[in-house]
């Protein structure tokens, strides 16, 4: 028989190839190290990062700890339903205070809100590239950190001063001033997160840029802007310096906004600096309760937006 031409010998294992190569051994001394040292290197960076969130919640916790400590046993009925009690009579309560903390912080929240939003959309969707955009995204970072009584001394001067009188107008002007600077560049940060596919759906599907916008970008960044109007909140609603020179403080009822107000910061900063223990015990008291409205004010506002009350869920 002859040679068959296309018949090949059969091909030898290359010795590079994965399989001629032998078991490894997981039991060697070399792996048993290497798997002992991933799981110390594992469990130590865990333990960092465990160790890192009680160190920033600690002592969060130890404030609310001692506030509830002091102010606790000075709260009763009266301190909800009376107004101050005159110096050096016992009783009394912040029950205007708390009522103008309300007026103050929603005209603040009426104000702030609605144009920190409107400015976060123009910078992500509309302005991109603009130098009108860039002078806003650079107010926004400079606002946020100038100190609340400079903006005080300036509302001062541009509405108290004119108007020759304080008011529960100028403390809303104030923080909402505060808050727009948050809300703006959270609201920036959030839409531009949302994927660039969503917004050419619904431009393919004919929907103005101007509805696609408040209709899909919106609602697709809600969670987060929501986060950011209650950074925003709880950032102001305990200011005291820029009150002092714009609601000033009221030791009566009032509810119009072109008169001076109370507010519970005001409130518990002038029952701090007085000389007397009862007033200490109230201011206490009072930056429990401020400390309560707070929590209370956020965790309804997440609870609501979880359910999509807030996310535009049908």
């Amino acid at each position: 028989m002859g040679v068959n031409p296309f018949h090949l010998p059969p091909m030898q294992p290359v010795p590079d190839d994965p399989a001629s190569r032998p078991p490894i051994d997981f039991q060697s001394r070399r792996m048993r190290l290497n798997s002992a040292r991933r799981y110390l290197v594992n469990h130590l960076v865990t333990g960092l990062a465990l160790a890192s969130t009680l160190l920033v919640i600690a002592p969060l916790v130890a404030i609310l700890v001692y506030l509830v400590y002091k102010g606790a046993s000075s709260l009763n009925l009266a301190f909800f339903t009376h107004i101050p009690a005159p110096v050096g009579e016992p009783g009394g309560g912040m029950a205007n205070a708390i009522l103008g903390s309300g007026i103050v912080l929603g005209l603040a929240s009426s104000m702030g809100i609605p144009v920190g939003i409107a400015a976060g959309v123009y910078l992500a969707e509309f302005g991109r590239g603009k130098m009108l955009a860039t002078a806003v995204r650079f107010t926004a970072d400079v606002l946020n950190g100038v100190p609340s009584i400079v903006m005080g001394i300036a509302i001062y001067s541009l509405i108290v001063m004119q108007q020759k009188h304080f008011s529960a107008f100028a403390g809303g002007v104030a923080l909402a001033i505060m808050m727009v600077p948050t809300i703006t560049r959270t609201t920036e940060e959030m839409l531009a997160t949302v994927p660039h596919a969503i917004r050419e759906a619904a431009l393919g599907l004919g929907v103005p840029k101007w509805r696609a916008v408040l209709s899909v970008s919106l609602k697709t960044a809600s969670p987060g802007i929501i986060t950011g109007c209650m950074l925003a909140f709880a950032r102001v609603a305990g200011e005291t310096a820029p009150l002092l020179f714009t609601a000033f403080g009221n030791q009566f009822w009032s509810l119009k906004l072109t008169e001076p107000i109370a507010a519970l910061p005001l409130q518990i900063y002038v029952y701090a600096i007085s000389p007397y223990d009862e007033w200490h015990r109230l201011a206490w008291a009072g930056s429990l309760v401020l400390i309560v409205m707070i929590m209370v004010a956020v965790t309804l506002v997440r609870i609501y937006a979880g359910r999509g009350v807030l996310k535009g869920a049908s």
